[in-house]
């Protein structure tokens, strides 16, 4: 009976991950049709397009994968960070340091002679992929220390250190690992640094989308299977009730940004040893980390929330350009189904606030 029971919370809280997202998604295409109408263009023109775009062909779905991918690493990333209570916007920082790692190891790092390619190929892209993770956990840990034994905002650090890693990848880049192209960009990687792509023929789906899964999984457990995700989630929903069981409140901080870090960094190592093998020169961020917190929120913080709400920013991104080209439907529409999907989700929170706080006084003044 322990075990049914445990499973159907599992499962309860599966399908509260999935129920209202799914609800706000179809609401936001209903808005989303208002205002393709109001723009005077065919919503099953622009609707046809879309669905061309994101899942016409075995390519083009491949293709959505390839942008969904980072996302489901950022937003586990922001709602690891939730869970505890804490903001973690610097995670398009987290990202760039990451990339940054990931390029010095895959580029610089000599396998031994005489390994087989495809245990050299295991080891390189191991020893990549690890130092990705360690520098977003590091970067991150900078917010979380100065958080816990400092008392600063991590929204205010971790902003400040997005700016920090963006010029110093910049300049590290023009000073130490600028390629010989001179298209402002590092050497790429070796070989046997890059993941491998072609999951589905023709598209640039590569093998990091099995990492993003295993990252979800694995977040999960944490979380909900093991001590210290339960004291990072009784930190998150009371910092003072879990100091007075005994929770160090400090030590939590720092570890929930560490590992939100770390999955940023996955995000920032997968996307250059799988996409791009190599680090680009950047004027701006390149938009994920902040993506990340947009789908942290509308998977609602749960792994398999999140999953789904990135493959549903993914197609959007990916949808959205072939809906202007094609159908002639302003680029506006895409941010407006995005914004209305956010609303609605944070709609269905701010309703159950609402309501739980007239129950209660209700019950006091019964």
């Amino acid at each position: 009976m322990a075990k049914e029971s445990g499973l159907s919370r599992v499962v309860h809280e599966a399908v509260e991950a999935v129920s209202i997202p799914v609800l706000a998604t179809i609401v936001g295409m209903i808005v989303g049709t208002v205002f393709i109408l109001i723009a005077g263009k065919s919503p099953i023109q622009a609707y046809t397009a879309f669905a061309q775009a994101v899942a016409g062909s075995p390519r083009a779905f491949g293709e959505t994968l390839v942008s969904t991918i980072p996302l489901i690493f950022t937003g586990l990333a922001v709602s690891l960070a939730f869970r505890s209570g804490l903001f973690n916007i610097g995670v398009e920082g987290q990202y760039l340091v990451a990339q940054i790692a990931a390029v010095v190891v895959g580029y610089a790092v000599k396998m031994p002679e005489g390994l087989s390619p495809g245990l050299a190929g295991l080891f390189h892209v191991t020893l990549a992929l690890l130092a990705g993770t360690a520098a977003g956990a590091f970067w991150a840990s900078i917010a979380g220390l100065l958080k816990a034994f400092r008392g600063v905002h991590e929204v205010i650090n971790s902003i400040m250190l997005n700016y920090v890693a963006l010029f110093l990848g910049s300049w590290l880049l023009n000073a130490y690992l600028k390629g010989s192209s001179g298209q402002g960009s590092s050497q790429p990687v070796q070989a046997t640094a890059a993941l491998t792509q072609g999951l589905i023929e023709g598209s640039r789906l590569h093998t990091g989308l099995w990492i993003a899964l295993v990252a979800a999984f694995v977040v999960w457990i944490i979380l909900w299977k093991t001590p210290s995700g339960y004291e990072i989630r009784a930190v998150g929903l009371s910092p003072g009730a879990a100091e007075y069981a005994g929770i160090s409140v400090g030590r939590n901080i720092v570890l929930a940004m560490a590992l939100s870090g770390a999955l940023s960094g996955l995000a920032g190592a997968v996307q250059t040893l799988g996409v791009n093998r190599r680090f680009f020169e950047t004027t701006a961020f390149v938009g994920y980390g902040f993506d990340g917190i947009a789908v942290a929120l509308v998977g609602r913080n749960h792994p398999l929330g999140v999953i789904l709400a990135a493959l549903l920013f993914g197609a959007l991104e990916r949808g959205g350009p072939q809906m202007q080209a094609a159908a002639g439907v302003p680029k506006a529409v895409i941010y407006i189904v995005q914004g209305t999907v956010i609303f609605f989700v944070a709609a269905e929170g701010i309703w159950r606030f609402l309501r739980n706080r007239k129950v209660k006084t209700e019950v006091k003044t019964a």
